[in-house]
């Protein structure tokens, strides 16, 4: 009963794979759509740029398109790397990652802590790259307005100085 118990309990780490085809789906689904979103902005650019139609703050919305799309392919990547990770920490080891050196290391998952730390970088690009889509939409016409901006891009700063810190150790 004991056996039966542990080898049902030891297999029952492959439902993992339910996690591990969920983010490849929205890894991929992110991606799909960001290049559709890309191209639908580029056909709007051709339009404004070289057909002369006028789209009131139209630079305004190129780059917070592009900041959007940046954020949606850091997020695909995130899904990426999860999925790496559990795959390789609960399943087996990607022997062909492994052998392949444009994988690099940031795709080979050692331990749970390793994915944390891979996680968390990227995470915080997100972090970074929404703030700065946010601060495309603040005025400037009240002090404490450019106040916080420059506390936001301070922390912003420090995140990315104490990630960097972390990363070399």
């Amino acid at each position: 009963m004991k056996n039966i118990f542990e080898k049902i309990l030891w297999n029952s780490r492959y439902l993992t794979l339910l996690a591990v085809w969920s983010c490849v789906v929205g890894m991929a689904l992110l991606f799909i759509s960001s290049a559709f979103d890309m191209w639908e902005l580029l056909l709007e650019f051709i339009d404004v740029y070289f057909f002369g139609h006028e789209i009131e703050g139209f630079h305004i919305i190129l780059v917070s398109h592009v900041i959007t799309a940046v954020d949606d392919f850091l997020l695909a990547i995130v899904l990426l790397i999860f999925a790496l990770g559990v795959y390789e920490l609960h399943i087996d080891k990607i022997d062909f990652a492994r052998n392949d050196p444009a994988a690099g290391k940031l795709l080979q998952i050692e331990s749970l802590d390793d994915l944390k730390d891979r996680l968390g970088k990227v995470i915080l690009m997100i972090l970074i790259v929404a703030f700065f889509k946010n601060v495309l939409h603040v005025t400037f016409d009240d002090p404490l307005n450019i106040l916080y901006m420059g506390a936001g891009i301070f922390l912003v700063s420090l995140a990315l100085y104490f990630g960097h810190k972390a990363g070399e150790h």
